[in-house]
């Protein structure tokens, strides 16, 4: 029988970064902000935590993210002509952004790194309290939710988890690769990480990277590490000191999802074209458009 586990209820999104492969609009406008169709892509983020069973989203910022909040906040002007206008479907969906959960913000102070945002919400989250990290530039569809599933290996384990993807040999150089015990169906024991190895280095080919659950014992870790690679403070790095302690860790490899890296220039655009192609309203426009484009470019 799973034991009875605290509730997750807090995620942190670090939202705090430059976004200089995306400039020079992001000198102005939050990589996170960037819509996919009609949605920025933080609200994915929130809205995967959201359906997870998250109820305190903590966004860690900077200043040049104020726009991040006010998406998140309401906007009385807009409600009430939109409610004038009679668009009751648009007045639903605005209303409702500001709604989904408590929304916390603090701003980044420290050295740079992902490590950083997450210790700079320590005031928020109990040395005793397991909790969620999301990157706000990145996200997964999933059914269940990826953060669902990895719940669900928190209530069963007890443990940390961290959420694992299968790459390709030659993709593992771009991602923390996980050295993992033989596994229970999707769910394995991380031995270790190594961080971005050459295909002959990996230690398989399971990525984990892109959200956590941890326990706040983790920021203990994190206020006392060195600066690592390039001279920042790396969350790996923090975790990895858990598992050295004999922490358990599990790496939950993701089942029914597919992963947008969205703060890539070449994915992202690939994830506007996807969720065109999933809308309503727009889909069958949308296909006519790639059809009549591939004609021009294979003449």
């Amino acid at each position: 029988m799973t034991q009875e586990r605290r509730k997750i209820k807090k995620v942190i999104i670090p939202a705090a970064g430059y976004g200089t492969r995306f400039l020079p609009v992001t000198k102005s406008i939050p990589k996170e902000m960037l819509p996919i169709v009609d949605r920025p892509v933080i609200q994915h983020v929130v809205d995967e935590a959201v359906l997870s069973g998250i109820e305190d989203v903590i966004i860690v910022t900077s200043w040049q993210k104020k726009t991040v909040e006010d998406y998140f906040d309401y906007s009385f002007e807009l409600e009430e002509a939109l409610s004038k206008s009679k668009k009751n479907k648009e007045l639903a969906e605005v209303r409702k952004i500001a709604g989904m959960a408590n929304f916390f913000y603090i701003r980044q102070k420290g050295p740079y790194g992902n490590g950083t945002p997450v210790l700079c919400a320590r005031p928020l989250i109990g040395e005793d309290e397991f909790f969620a990290v999301m990157w706000g530039d990145e996200f997964i569809h999933s059914d269940p939710p990826r953060l669902k599933q990895m719940i669900d290996v928190y209530n069963k384990t007890g443990g940390g988890v961290i959420s694992a993807v299968r790459v390709k040999p030659e993709e593992v150089s771009r991602y923390g690769i996980a050295s993992v015990e033989e596994g229970d169906g999707n769910v394995f024991r991380i031995k270790g990480i190594v961080e971005k190895p050459s295909p002959e280095e990996a230690p398989s080919n399971l990525a984990a990277h892109g959200a956590y659950i941890l326990p706040g014992k983790i920021f203990s870790k994190l206020e006392k590490l060195e600066p690592g690679k390039a001279g920042e403070i790396w969350l790996v790095d923090a975790i990895v000191k858990l598992i050295d302690e004999g922490f358990p860790i599990y790496a939950c490899e993701i089942e029914n999802g597919k992963y947008y890296d969205t703060g890539n220039k070449i994915e992202y655009l690939k994830a506007n074209i996807e969720f065109a192609l999933k809308r309503e309203g727009i889909a069958e426009e949308m296909k006519r458009y790639i059809k009549e484009k591939s004609k021009e470019l294979d003449a």
